[in-house]
Order: C-alpha cells, then sequence, then structure tokens
C-alpha cells in the first residue's frame, strides 16, 4: 500500500502539514468552521448595535423635547396615560 503513494506523501513535512491542516480544518476549538460562525455572529450583533444606537439617540431627543416642551409634556402624559385635568372627561374610541 505505501508503494502506491506518490513519493511526496511519503515525506514528514507533507505528512505532518496535512495532519495540522486536517487539525485546523475540524478538530481544533478555533477550527475554520467556528470562525465562520463567530465571524457572522460578531457581524449580526454589529449590526443590531447600530440599530439599537439610533433608537436610544431617537429615544434621547424624544425625552429632551417633552422636558423642554411643556404643551408636548401634556400631550403625551394624555395620549399615553390617559391623564385629565380636573372636570374633564375621556373618551377612548376603539377601532375594530
Amino acid at each position: 500500500m505505501l508503494k502506491k503513494l506518490p513519493p511526496a506523501f511519503k515525506n514528514f513535512y507533507v505528512i505532518t502539514g496535512l495532519c495540522f491542516f486536517v487539525w485546523m480544518l475540524l478538530l481544533d476549538s478555533n477550527d475554520l468552521i467556528s470562525r465562520f460562525k463567530m465571524t457572522n455572529k460578531v457581524r449580526t450583533l454589529e449590526n443590531e448595535k447600530e440599530f439599537y444606537q439610533e433608537k436610544i439617540a431617537e429615544v434621547e431627543k424624544d425625552r429632551k423635547e417633552l422636558m423642554t416642551n411643556k404643551e408636548l409634556l401634556e400631550k403625551f402624559a394624555r395620549e399615553k396615560y390617559l391623564m385629565k385635568k380636573e372636570k374633564e372627561d375621556i373618551f377612548i374610541i376603539q377601532e375594530e
């Protein structure tokens, strides 16, 4: 069986290199498949980070507007939390 192999595969360094390649490709904890999956996960998480940073900036802008504008704060409180003034009735209309 060894006589049928090409002379390059009988070389110690070639065999060692192939074993190392197989080890790094399949068996190691940092193999190429895991690295590919981790790279995709990092890319996905970075996209989510950008999305949430944009949302945070938007919420901070809205908060700043609410804290500086009393009429807007009153409108927000009335719509969101159904607050009302004394002697005032609130009617909630629900669409079906």
